[in-house]
């Protein structure tokens, strides 16, 4: 069975596409705007019933959306390493919120790939709300984790992997296509836009076996 090509062009497809493409990451939000805790849950369990590598479930997440434990939070975090010449969003232009990813490696020793799948998903569920969202590898873990009370048994035994910063979004993000120069790094403009190049189809699809049949409609 061929799934048909009406597949591709219905509502459905076109609406989940549009919201791939405009969950770009956000680094600077409406502080002053606060996002529910309610909110924060129903994300997380969405990320929760995602496939899981041998249905291990590793991962587990910790929520954050008052001012004083923000506040705490975000000196951390390390944001943007492409804008050299940005110090980081300034206040009333940090993230409303927090959503801190941890795992069980005893309970699974590769947890890379459910990382992932989880932090595309509460991404896609944040822009989808209207919120936007960054994924944030790069942070002093033992500061994220006192700021957080993840620095006390049971949860000190839990690999602190990443954490998701979210809020109303305050920046423009736009899709560029890599130039012929192949510059992938993102930048502002002098409007302040923030441009995302991405690599076009035909350079990341590869032939399979000499070439694809041609789509028939």
């Amino acid at each position: 069975m061929t799934v048909p090509h009406s597949f591709v062009q219905s509502p459905e497809f076109a609406a989940f596409a549009q919201c791939v493409r405009a969950a770009r990451t956000c680094r600077r939000f409406r502080e002053d705007v606060a996002v529910p805790l309610s909110t924060l849950h129903a994300l997380v369990d969405t990320a929760r019933v995602c496939p899981s590598g041998a249905n291990r479930q590793p991962l587990r997440y910790a929520v954050c959306a008052d001012g004083a434990r923000n506040g705490a939070v975000f000196p951390h975090l390390r944001w943007a390493a492409y804008l050299k010449d940005w110090g980081g969003a300034v206040s009333g232009e940090r993230p409303a919120a927090y959503i801190a990813v941890l795992c069980d490696r005893k309970g699974s020793p590769t947890p890379e790939i459910d990382l992932g799948i989880a932090a595309q998903t509460i991404q896609l569920g944040a822009q989808a709300l209207g919120l936007g969202c960054c994924m944030i590898g790069a942070f002093d873990r033992d500061g994220v984790r006192a700021a957080l009370g993840m620095d006390t048994p049971p949860h000190a035994e839990l690999d602190l992997v990443l954490v998701l910063a979210l809020g109303v979004p305050a920046e423009t993000r736009v899709l560029d296509t890599v130039g012929a120069d192949g510059d992938i790094r993102y930048h502002r403009d002098a409007d302040g836009t923030h441009h995302v190049p991405k690599r076009p189809l035909e350079s990341v699809l590869l032939p399979v076996h000499g070439g694809n049949a041609q789509d028939k409609g």
